[in-house]
């Protein structure tokens, strides 16, 4: 099963800088690890590019609404949490963002404390994917069930291993870090788990181009990795 840390990755769009210098202060004095950006299109770029275990979207930005991020995480298919921050307090205001698929939202000006608690209790969680099987012509995978199928036949991966086939699959052929990968997987970047992860990705591919599946996981040099086998017309 996927390990999740104590130390939160979090996504912060906020554009106004006060109110970021702050909460990146005080996330990481709770001992948790904040990415921030400005702009609706720098948090559909880092969405892509990294992992994170919760995200805080403001609503009104330069380019947009944190609502339309939320919108797009989730036609995605990714279920991470999301803390709106909004100074807009009316009824109507917070069920738009709860329809947009927000989990919680906290009004303007908040105190630093309940910010904390709400991400302690929103972590707890955990990251989740809506559709927990996929298939990729030959290759099914089921994260609920904890199964990865070829033609039917289940392939024996590790817990570890097939921690790492979810992560990169449930990513659409989208570029994962070694750092990101080992997080997750490991619960911290370590040099030791960096070199585990080279050792369970070649021994994933070994066991797949034994079952004739060949090449479903790409490198990307300097990097990380990627899951390269197109998901089927219907799923």
């Amino acid at each position: 099963m996927i390990r999740y840390r104590s130390r939160v990755r979090i996504l912060l769009l906020e554009d106004n800088a006060r109110v970021v210098d702050v909460v990146v202060a005080g996330l990481r004095a709770a001992g948790h690890g904040v990415t921030p950006t400005a702009t609706c299109a720098g948090a559909l770029d880092a969405i892509v590019a990294s992992h994170f275990d919760l995200a805080i979207f403001d609503i009104g930005l330069p380019d947009g609404s944190g609502l339309d991020v939320c919108r797009a995480a989730r036609k995605d298919g990714l279920d991470l949490p999301i803390l709106l921050l909004t100074a807009k307090n009316e009824v109507h205001d917070r069920v738009g963002g709860l329809e947009a698929g927000a989990d919680d939202y906290l009004g303007k000006p908040f105190s630093m404390a309940e910010l904390v608690a709400r991400v302690r209790a929103l972590s707890r969680r955990g990251p989740r994917w809506m559709d927990s099987a996929r298939d990729y012509g030959e290759v099914t995978i089921d994260r609920d069930k904890r199964l990865l199928l070829v033609k039917d036949g289940r392939v024996a991966l590790t817990p570890r291993e097939l921690d790492i086939v979810t992560l990169l699959a449930w990513r659409d052929g989208r570029a994962v870090s070694r750092d990101d990968l080992v997080e997750s997987v490991w619960g911290e970047a370590t040099d030791r788990a960096l070199a585990s992860l080279e050792v369970l990705v070649a021994r994933i591919r070994r066991k797949l181009a034994e079952r004739g599946v060949a090449d479903a996981i790409r490198t990307h040099r300097q990097f990380g990795y990627a899951w390269a086998l197109p998901r089927s017309k219907h799923d």
